[in-house]
């Protein structure tokens, strides 16, 4: 039966799952603040909605929706604080839904959590970010179940998404150049396309609200991604240096483990992708075509 979706933030992600129920037969909304993507979108086969999410004034109608996805990117180039457009924009989102939409789902991410002795964290441990990111997101996600759409509401706690044209360092791996990165604090990673299936399982999920952490359960240390990368490329294994005070640093002093059990046990998941090598060979075999034509 033909269902009707909506994805608030077609990016990276929101591009796969929109692309999933098409082709499923399912008619999807999508929004953009650009008339030029808006128009693209259209020539793909979706319902384009042209809206600005930091924007509080001319606001469309959105359908009633079987799913809404809510999976808005941040653009450092924007201009525009965080905040406005994951809190703010959430609410307005939120306050622009008609009241019979159906499921909510809410791309957030793991920087909720503060842990960062590499301790192993699962949905119920203490979220104590100490980033500005983690606390947006877990702002967002408060607002959210306080909404009456919260009671319908999936909270999926992304790792780091990875895929197709997102290989940080790449370039400079490639040409053996020195890499400013920390080497310690663990990695949790997920496949963009494991992570478009999840989003599509959790919209048929029957036990709202939740929250689930979404990672390919194989934590990793940071050196060994990007030795992988430098194998795969067949470039030399890479050097380190310190990388100074940057968010890459940063990054690394919140380093913890995440435990997906609760995803494992409660969704039908079969990664395609189930840990990093499997993902960077197929990636990384296409890069190397590419770039032999």
């Amino acid at each position: 039966m033909q269902e009707t979706r909506l994805v608030v933030g077609c990016g990276y992600l929101g591009r796969r799952a929109a692309e999933l129920w098409r082709d499923a037969g399912d008619e999807v909304f999508v929004t953009t603040r650009s008339p030029e993507r808006a128009a693209q979108f259209r020539a793909d086969g979706f319902q384009a909605i042209q809206v600005d999410l930091t924007q509080s004034t001319k606001w469309p109608s959105f359908p009633a929706a079987a799913t809404v996805l809510f999976a808005v990117g941040f653009d450092r180039h924007a201009g525009v604080e965080m905040r406005t457009v994951y809190v703010d924009g959430l609410r307005r989102t939120l306050d622009a839904l008609p009241a019979n939409v159906g499921r909510f789902i809410y791309i957030s991410s793991t920087g909720v959590y503060g842990q960062s002795q590499d301790e192993v964290v699962d949905e119920d441990s203490p979220t104590e970010p100490t980033r500005q990111g983690g606390k947006i997101c877990l702002e967002a996600e408060s607002l959210l179940r306080s909404h009456p759409v919260g009671a319908r509401a999936i909270i999926l706690r992304l790792a780091g998404i990875y895929g197709p044209g997102r290989i940080p360092r790449l370039d400079a791996i490639r040409a053996g150049e020195p890499l400013a990165l920390p080497t310690e604090g663990f990695l949790n990673l997920i496949h963009v396309e494991d992570a478009a299936r999840i989003v599509l399982l959790a919209a048929e999920l029957a036990r709202p609200p939740r929250t689930y952490l979404v990672s390919d359960g194989h934590p990793l240390k940071r050196s060994a991604y990007y030795n992988e990368v430098a194998r795969r490329l067949n470039a030399p294994r890479p050097t380190y240096v310190e990388p100074g005070e940057n968010a890459a640093a940063t990054r690394a002093e919140a380093s913890k483990r995440l435990d997906i059990r609760r995803l494992l046990t409660e969704l039908p998941v079969t990664l395609k992708y189930p840990n990093y090598k499997h993902g960077l060979k197929a990636i990384l075999a296409d890069e190397l075509r590419s770039t032999s034509i």
